[in-house]
C-alpha cells in the first residue's frame, strides 16, 4: 500500500488550505477579538459538541475503512461511504473544523472548513475519475447508490 494512495487528494486539499490556515492563525493571534465567537456561549458550546462528536466518529471510521480496504484494493461502499462519496474530506470540513474552532472561541475553524470543503469539491472529481478507471462498473453502481450525492 502506497502512502500516496492512502492520502488521495488530501495533499492537494492541504496545499490549498495551508496559506489560509497560516494567515488565519497569525491574524487570530494578532487580532483575537476579530475572530472571537463570544466565549463561546453555553448554547454554542453544546451545539458544537453535539456536532463535533459524530464528526470525529465519522473521521475515525473513514480512516479505518481507508486503511483496511485500500490495502486489499477494494472499493469502500459501506459506513460513511454509503452516505456520501467523500466522507473524510466533507466530515472534517463541515463536522470537525468549524466546531473545534467554536469551542476554542474562534470562527477560523469555520473559514478553514469552508476552504477544505471547496478543495474537496475541486479535487474530488479527479479522484472519482481514477476510481472509475480502477473499479469500472462497480464504481458506477456505487455512485448511484450513494444516499447524498450533492455533498
Amino acid at each position: 500500500m502506497q502512502l500516496k494512495t492512502l492520502v488521495g487528494n488530501g495533499k492537494k486539499i492541504g496545499l490549498l488550505t495551508a496559506p489560509f490556515l497560516v494567515i488565519g492563525i497569525i491574524m487570530n493571534i494578532v487580532f483575537p477579538k476579530n475572530f472571537s465567537v463570544g466565549g463561546p456561549s453555553l448554547p454554542l458550546f453544546l451545539v458544537s459538541l453535539v456536532i463535533l462528536i459524530p464528526g470525529i466518529f465519522n473521521w475515525i471510521w473513514s480512516v479505518i475503512l481507508i486503511v483496511k480496504k485500500i490495502s486489499r484494493k477494494e472499493l469502500i461502499k459501506t459506513g460513511p461511504y454509503a452516505i456520501i462519496k467523500h466522507p473524510l474530506y466533507v466530515g472534517v470540513a463541515l463536522l470537525v473544523l468549524p466546531w473545534i474552532g467554536f469551542i476554542i472561541n474562534t470562527w477560523l475553524g469555520a473559514l478553514i472548513g469552508i476552504i477544505v470543503y471547496i478543495g474537496s469539491r475541486l479535487y474530488g472529481p479527479g479522484e472519482e475519475k481514477i476510481l472509475k478507471a480502477i473499479f469500472g462498473r462497480e464504481w458506477e453502481d456505487y455512485e448511484k447508490s450513494v444516499k447524498i450525492r450533492w455533498i
